[in-house]
């Protein structure tokens, strides 16, 4: 386990809220996937970087390669696994939003750390790392064969109820999702929906919004059944992160 950062970089008024959210839930609150202790897992760490983009304040994301073997075309924060050459899960985090979308990491103030959670399909232990991004840099798809594509998604569009959804799984799980993109066609679900989700809540800036507008995931988002080698998710039918 990693210890949670109490630093205190300045922050704008509004990521106040989030900086005192992220250093008091816990991760039962965030989610029912925790490392277990007695099984050895893999470390890695995503950056959930916020911004003050040009509709107001935003989150970064990544869609996945459509043609991944695992978490195929899922949306998701940048990050990856940390190596042994990084000092910290923060570390390992800027470094992996440097090498996915060429943002200069200078730029990027880490101001907290969220509870290690677990991604069962790879058998990770992800930390994931708060920053706000002080001195924005141009950003792009590094390399096609990892990410489909960069989105700078508007807060204030995630609270939107008519851009929240809930997903169905062909194995019966169901969880929280949104709906981004220019038309609102593309579905944030699984880990980083379910981070998103209850950190908001925990927050108090979820809007009431209907849990019954579900949707079955598209197939470019499910793992491919005849890979063998492929991590499945979920990994096990009727598990979940915490309904809304």
């Amino acid at each position: 386990m990693h210890p949670r950062s109490d630093a205190q970089p300045p922050l704008p008024s509004w990521l106040e809220p989030v900086r005192r959210g992220a250093l008091a839930i816990t991760a039962d609150e965030l989610t029912r996937f925790v490392p277990p202790e007695d099984a050895e897992t893999r470390e890695g760490a995503v950056l959930m970087l916020f911004g003050d983009g040009p509709q107001g304040p935003d989150l970064l994301l990544t869609e996945r390669a459509h043609d991944m073997r695992s978490h195929p075309g899922q949306v998701s924060f940048p990050g990856g696994s940390i190596d042994p050459a990084d000092p910290s899960p923060r570390h390992a985090a800027l470094r992996e939003a440097e090498e996915e979308t060429g943002l200069d990491p200078s730029g990027v103030d880490v101001f907290a750390e969220l509870p290690q959670l677990w991604l069962p399909p790879s058998n990770f232990a992800v930390t994931p790392v708060l920053g706000w991004w002080r001195e924005e840099t141009a950003v792009r798809v590094v390399d096609p064969a990892e990410v489909h594509a960069i989105y700078r998604v508007p807060i204030d569009e995630l609270l939107d109820p008519q851009h929240r959804i809930s997903v169905r799984h062909p194995s019966g799980w169901r969880g929280p999702a949104f709906l981004i993109g220019d038309d609102k066609d593309l579905i944030l679900w699984g880990f980083t929906a379910g981070i998103i989700s209850r950190l908001f809540d925990f927050l108090g800036w979820v809007r009431p919004w209907d849990p019954g507008n579900s949707r079955d995931l598209p197939d470019h988002m499910l793992v491919r059944r005849d890979d063998d080698r492929a991590p499945v998710w979920p990994p096990r039918p009727n598990t979940n992160f915490r309904e809304p």
